[in-house]
């Protein structure tokens, strides 16, 4: 299968990505991929429908968690101080629980700029959201 996904277009691995996500990540009701150097949703996969508007709004911010004014800043100071010159981000993962659902959204390790992002019911147990969604992303190296 690892041949497979090496040989497939990036725009096939984005796709089988979420679909994976979708189904083994426990109590999932939605997932998709975002890019981070263009601000874009690439793909996702949900159970209900969603005004686009919604979907738009979710890259966005994506990019504020991960790499906001804010967040670039913090992550500048700590690599001066540490005398670290690597563009890899400290940010790895984040997870955001609503009233509703919690929301985990994972860089990748290849690409810093690809993020997964899976919704699941509040329910879920967070132990195995985080160990499902890990195997999983650490499968696709995009």
């Amino acid at each position: 299968m690892a041949t497979k996904r090496m040989t497939s277009s990036f725009s096939d691995q984005v796709m089988s990505l979420v679909k994976h996500l979708r189904t083994d990540a426990p109590d999932c009701v939605a997932s998709g991929v975002v890019d981070m150097s263009t601000g874009m949703l690439l793909s996702y996969e949900t159970v209900e429908n969603h005004p686009p508007e919604v979907l738009d709004l979710l890259a966005g911010a994506t990019l504020d968690l991960f790499q906001g004014r804010t967040v670039v800043m913090i992550e500048d100071v700590f690599k001066e101080r540490r005398g670290i010159t690597s563009d890899n981000h400290f940010f790895q993962e984040i997870l955001v629980n609503s009233e509703n659902l919690t929301h985990l959204f994972v860089r990748l390790t290849e690409q810093q700029d690809v993020v997964a992002v899976v919704v699941c019911r509040k329910s879920v147990n967070v132990g195995m959201l985080f160990a499902q969604v890990r195997r999983v992303v650490r499968e696709y190296s995009l």
